[in-house]
């Protein structure tokens, strides 16, 4: 009994060491796009689920490592800030300190369940969203609520999809068709090259059909634990065993890049699953 009492402390230890270390870092990942709709290289950074963690003060280690890629586009997928109502204004301040060391890079930000969730609850969080939306935009950053934008020279589309609070809910399993997304963003062009900033990857097959050459998401934290051959553990919809917590997939000639994220909320809880810097670069077909 004593030993097994032992061993349980010891396998508790052993977690709690690992979690430690998981919360405090991240890795940088890089993949590499062809394509024939894309015009010249393009370099480009996805942060995904920050939410509020610093690395280091004013998180220095996040942005030196951003600076080092020197990309020419940023795209933030999503709740990079985690919307509480208690003191919203020291999060959103908190984000926007952030941007404000990226403010010389071209960045795109997604709209994550978090954002989404400011904007729905104003008899929560006030004009919060509002006031940290024009922020945004006051530092030169293209915020994309089911907007886009092109990329001068590339021949990329970049395409922000906010969905609705349904597709987030626990438990529940809404199905989503190509018609709704382009009910939201509208039709483009065949020849552009789509990248869909597109939070919750659990949609991917309806964002691949609705045309997107390349969706770039976060949401699920890498499955907040990752075991050997089984990957990511649960899902935000308390789903276990995933089939989207991180990498690159694929549907059809469409991919996605799914970012494990860079933070955490609610628990600082990370297993064998530090956060993740991405860098992707777009190539023109050889």
């Amino acid at each position: 009994m004593n030993c097994l009492l032992v061993g349980l402390i010891l396998i508790i230890w052993v977690f709690a060491v690992i979690i430690c270390i998981d919360i405090n870092r991240f890795v940088k990942r890089e993949y590499t796009i062809y394509s024939d709709k894309i015009d010249s290289e393009c370099s480009l950074v996805l942060l995904a689920d920050l939410h509020g963690k610093e690395y280091g003060k004013d998180n220095y280690k996040l942005i030196s490592a951003i600076k080092e890629i020197n990309p020419d586009i940023i795209c933030a997928a999503g709740d990079m800030l985690t919307a509480r109502p208690i003191s919203i204004y020291k999060r959103t301040d908190k984000a926007l300190k952030f941007f404000e060391y990226l403010k010389d890079y071209k960045v795109y930000y997604g709209i994550g369940n978090h954002e989404y969730r400011m904007k729905m609850y104003t008899e929560d969080y006030g004009v919060a969203y509002a006031d940290y939306i024009l922020a945004l935009k006051e530092l030169g950053i293209t915020v994309l609520e089911n907007d886009h934008a092109y990329v001068d020279g590339t021949g990329i589309r970049i395409q922000g999809l906010m969905i609705d609070r349904e597709y987030y809910k626990r438990f529940e399993h809404h199905q989503m068709k190509p018609e709704y997304i382009h009910n939201l963003t509208g039709e483009w062009k065949p020849e552009d090259f789509c990248i869909m900033l597109a939070h919750n990857p659990e949609y991917f097959e309806a964002y691949a059909a609705s045309g997107a050459d390349l969706t770039l998401s976060g949401h699920v934290h890498g499955g907040i634990m990752r075991l050997p051959f089984l990957g990511g553990v649960i899902s935000p919809r308390l789903t276990l065993f995933p089939k989207y917590t991180g990498g690159i997939y694929n549907e059809g000639k469409a991919q996605m890049i799914l970012s494990r994220g860079l933070g955490y909320h609610t628990l600082p809880l990370r297993i064998f699953n530090p956060g993740e810097l991405i860098h992707i670069r777009l190539l023109p077909c050889k």
